[in-house]
């Protein structure tokens, strides 16, 4: 456990040590108060497109009416 100031100052070290698969707790006022650990991704895993053809968004993504688009003067 690791106390926020302590966390503060050796940010850099603990995200090395959490990045090498350890999970460190924060400790705030010597309580726990938060994990801090790696990411469950592979090297292989995409961020961008990863749900390509797997979402849709709301209909307000969709191209606006031409009376909105001449109100804006587009």
């Amino acid at each position: 456990m690791v106390d926020v100031n302590q966390a503060k100052t050796h940010l850099s070290r603990l995200m090395d040590r959490a990045h090498a698969g350890e999970q460190i707790i924060l400790a705030k006022a010597g309580k726990p108060y938060a994990l801090l650990g790696p990411i469950p991704l592979s090297s292989t895993t995409r961020w961008a497109g990863r749900l390509a053809g797997e979402y849709v968004g709301p209909e307000i993504l969709l191209p606006l009416p031409e009376a909105v688009l001449d109100a804006w003067g587009e």
